[in-house]
C-alpha cells in the first residue's frame, strides 16, 4: 500500500509521523496489515513492512552474523604460496598489514573497529533489543538507546568494503602468486551476505514503536 502524504503537519504529534530515508517525504504513519508494505509515494522505498516472526527471524540472523564473525576471526583467512614459501593470515592479520608504525597503527585499529567490531557490536546490540519483544516481555534497560546507536553505526560497519577491496587485489595477486581461500574468507562472505540481509528485511518503524508502546 502507498503512503497518503500528510497534508496538515502542525496538529499530528511526532510519534504519528514518518519520513522516507531516501527522499524526506513525510507521511502521517499507520501500520499496515501483516504481510503488507507502506512504501513512499514519491520514490517507493519501503518505509514499514510488518511480517510474522519478525523479531525470530532477526534474532536468527543476529546469531549468525555473531557465530559466523567468531569464526571468521578464527580460522585463517588466506593462504598465499610463493616459491615453495607458504603463509596463511587470520583476517585479523589481514586487518593490520598496515601496522609500520606511527599513524598507520590507528590506520590498523580502524579496520578492525570498522570491519569485525562495529559488526559484531551491531549484531550483539539487535540481539539485546530484539530478544524481549520476541517473548512478548518489556524491553531491557536503554534498548532504545541500544537500537539508536545499532542505527547510529550502520554506515560504519564496513565488512563488505573489505571483502570487495580483498576480491580486487586478488586478482592482482593471483598472477604472481598461488591464493588459497580459508574457511574464514567464506565465513566472511557468507557474514557480508546475511548482515546485507539483515538490514533490507528489518522493519525499524515497527521495533521502535514496540518500544515504544512496551517501555
Amino acid at each position: 500500500m502507498s503512503m497518503t502524504e500528510a497534508t496538515d503537519l502542525a496538529d499530528l504529534p511526532l510519534d504519528e509521523l514518518i519520513a522516507c530515508p531516501q527522499c524526506d517525504a513525510l507521511y502521517r504513519a499507520r501500520m499496515p496489515a501483516m504481510g503488507s508494505r507502506a512504501v513512499c509515494k514519491r520514490c517507493h522505498t519501503v518505509l514499514i513492512a510488518p511480517k510474522t516472526n519478525a523479531y525470530l527471524h532477526l534474532i536468527v540472523l543476529s546469531l549468525t552474523v555473531v557465530v559466523l564473525m567468531v569464526g571468521a576471526v578464527t580460522f585463517p583467512f588466506l593462504g598465499v604460496n610463493v616459491a615453495g614459501f607458504s603463509n596463511k593470515a587470520s583476517v585479523v592479520d589481514t586487518a593490520l598489514t598496515f601496522m609500520d608504525g606511527g599513524w598507520m597503527v590507528a590506520l590498523s585499529m580502524f579496520v578492525v573497529a570498522f570491519i569485525i567490531l562495529i559488526p559484531l557490536f551491531r549484531a550483539l546490540l539487535v540481539l539485546y533489543v530484539v530478544a524481549p519483544l520476541t517473548l512478548g516481555r518489556r524491553p531491557f534497560l536503554g534498548a532504545r538507546r541500544a537500537f539508536g546507536w545499532s542505527e547510529d553505526l550502520r554506515p560504519w560497519s564496513m565488512a563488505e568494503i573489505f571483502i570487495i577491496g580483498c576480491a580486487v587485489a586478488l586478482v592482482k595477486v593471483a598472477d604472481l602468486a598461488k591464493v588459497e581461500f580459508g574457511p574464514a574468507f567464506f565465513m566472511f562472505a557468507a557474514l557480508v551476505v546475511i548482515t546485507v540481509l539483515q538490514d533490507i528485511n528489518m522493519d525499524r518503524w515497527s521495533i521502535w514503536k514496540a518500544l515504544e508502546e512496551t517501555s
